[in-house]
């Protein structure tokens, strides 16, 4: 059966890229001061060398942080911290220090400045290498030189239902994976 297609506004067209991984990104100021910037818009651009980018607003706090830096780690929270994710993405780091008021904790990263979020269950730990404007964000393209993952969670791929990744579904909604309705891949 056939169902009638409605245009839609291109100021809510933009949901229909949605749910969306969302990741916590870490950059540092010129003092090294780090900050976290919870995006949805994030994604890998190329297996060899392997690399990853990110859009962000031209007026958020980590865009002239990542801008000058140049490095940048991308942060893989799940549901356990789906509070502080909110808490990191609805806040500015010109405000508030994010890392003391949600209680996460910053773990030395090994080839960049930026710190890893220890309560994340991943890290790919980028140099920019590219930038580009896209109308009101710019893309940052990151080499990634450092991925690590905690331990017993990975097998060339995470199973969703286990790890409970947070997908934002707009605004200040989030949504996981159910692990009841996740099913193996299989042959069309």
């Amino acid at each position: 059966m056939l169902v009638e297609k409605v245009e839609l506004e291109s100021k809510s067209a933009w949901l229909l890229m949605h749910p969306r991984h969302t990741v916590l990104v870490t950059c540092v100021d010129g003092e090294g001061k780090p900050n976290i910037i919870t995006l949805a818009w994030s994604m890998v651009t190329s297996f060899n060398p392997f690399m990853v980018a990110i859009s962000v607003g031209f007026g958020r706090y980590s865009h002239d942080l990542i801008k000058t830096g140049r490095e940048f780690v991308v942060n893989v929270p799940n549901m356990d911290i789906v509070g502080e994710t909110l808490f990191c993405g609805r806040n500015s780091g010109r405000d508030a220090d994010k890392f003391a008021e949600t209680g996460l904790t910053p773990l030395a990263a090994k080839h960049v400045k930026p710190p890893l979020i220890a309560e994340c269950i991943a890290h790919l730990e980028c140099k920019v290498v590219n930038e580009m404007t896209t109308g009101d964000h710019t893309l940052f393209v990151g080499q990634v030189v450092s991925a690590t993952v905690n331990e017993g969670i990975f097998d060339l791929g995470f199973d969703p239902g286990k790890i409970r990744p947070i997908l934002h579904n707009g605004g200040d909604d989030f949504v996981t994976i159910d692990p009841n309705v996740v099913t193996p891949s299989r042959k069309l």
